[in-house]
């Protein structure tokens, strides 16, 4: 039962960094490149399809690496370190990225602010610190899995 909790934990935390690591090295840089508006709605209609997921995601991971570091002795410290740079990840998107994408999630571009691009640009730079964050979380829940 473990082991079955140790895998599915680790399983889920990498497909999430995957997922985090795509749009801030892969999403982001088409949307840039697309024509017009189409860059703002792109991200809008992204903003509004993961801000509905991914509070799950993290804070379910989150809970998984808890149960696990209580679960198991072996690898505690490992486990423990992932789980608060996991914390740590959802305070960053509490404190810093949901602000701005539940601004953006919104916007249009007959009503989207002047600035919104500033505003998109330092949500990426958000972003990939945060994407760091959770690659060493994932990192650390596979040091500890080995």
């Amino acid at each position: 039962m473990l082991t079955a909790l140790q895998v599915s934990t680790t399983v889920i935390v990498g497909v999430m960094v995957g997922v985090e690591f795509s749009v801030a090295f892969v999403m982001n840089r088409i949307f840039n490149a697309l024509p017009e508006d189409s860059d703002q709605m792109a991200r809008s209609h992204g903003g509004r399809m993961l801000g509905a997921l991914m509070p799950f995601w993290y804070i379910g991971s989150l809970v998984l690496v808890t149960i696990w570091a209580i679960a198991t002795d072996e690898s505690t410290p490992l486990v423990i370190t992932s789980g608060a740079l996991l914390l740590l990840s959802v305070i960053m998107s509490i404190a810093l990225l949901v602000p701005i994408n539940n601004r953006g999630k919104t916007w249009t571009p007959e009503t989207r602010p002047a600035d919104w691009k500033e505003q998109s640009n330092r949500w990426d730079r958000y972003h990939y610190v945060r994407v760091a964050v959770i690659v060493t979380a994932f990192a650390f829940l596979a040091a500890a899995l080995a």
